[in-house]
């Protein structure tokens, strides 16, 4: 068994805070709360049960937000994204086997970090980038996905190149969270992982948190501009290159 009881009421005072707020970032950029719910959850489960769990309430966040933007997607940029997705989460599973994994999370890590803060404090880039950038940070999303279960980031560089709609940012990106997600809990399930229902309890003692996350994420974004949107995705890409180079020299 990977758990060794229900869930029990510290669950819900002390990392409740944590995942409520992890899925208000969710909600807002689209990506970003696996470095909020991962810390706090493994505090109360042990660290194998955290990826099951995590990837059936991300996949009810990403669904909650692309089904409120729905309208929004931008299918033209999902058709080759979800390939290009498949292919290097491929390639991740298979280069895991054989590339040594902190050199990789080191370049990326210091990559984005450099990357964000030119963002932050450079010169402002109001420009569309080329359809061909999307091969690069498609595989690229899909490589980091298959290795490290964290790709999302990589995507939203892209997307925020590309589109110029918050909104249409954010349901891109659940959809690409929802694939992704429902992959990974297939291969759990397939596994049977989820035939322990107590991690199946830990899993639903978490959805209020994301509902109510989810929500606070949607009031706060509609009142955004597109420059305070785009200043909290590179706030968080400056975190996830932070995290990488963290867990890069804990290896």
């Amino acid at each position: 068994m990977m758990l060794e009881s229900a869930p029990s009421i510290w669950l819900y005072v002390i990392a409740f805070p944590a995942v409520t707020l992890a899925y208000m970032i969710f909600a807002m950029a689209g990506f970003g709360a696996v470095f909020i719910t991962a810390p706090a959850l493994a505090q109360f489960m042990p660290v194998s049960a955290v990826v099951p769990v995590l990837s059936l309430v991300d996949c009810g966040a990403a669904t909650i937000n692309a089904g409120t933007l729905s309208r929004r997607i931008a299918f033209d940029e999902l058709k080759w994204l979800i390939p290009l997705m498949v292919a290097g989460s491929f390639i991740g599973t298979q280069a895991l086997l054989v590339i040594p994994p902190r050199p990789m999370m080191f370049g990326l890590g210091f990559f984005v970090i450099g990357y964000a803060l030119n963002a932050l404090f450079g010169r402002a880039r109001t420009g569309e980038i080329g359809r061909a950038w999307i091969v690069p940070f498609g595989l690229l999303g899909g490589v980091f996905s298959g290795m490290f279960g964290s790709g999302g980031f990589i995507y939203a560089m892209y997307l925020t190149r590309r589109l110029k709609d918050k909104d249409a940012i954010r349901a891109t990106q659940s959809m690409l969270i929802i694939l992704s997600t429902l992959t990974r809990a297939a291969i759990f399930l397939v596994a049977g992982v989820y035939s322990d229902m107590r991690l199946l309890m830990l899993a639903a003692a978490c959805v209020p948190a994301m509902l109510l996350g989810t929500w606070l994420g949607h009031r706060v974004t509609l009142k955004m501009s597109r420059e305070q949107f785009l200043r909290t995705i590179y706030l968080l890409l400056l975190v996830s290159g932070g995290s990488l180079v963290v867990r890069a020299a804990a290896l």
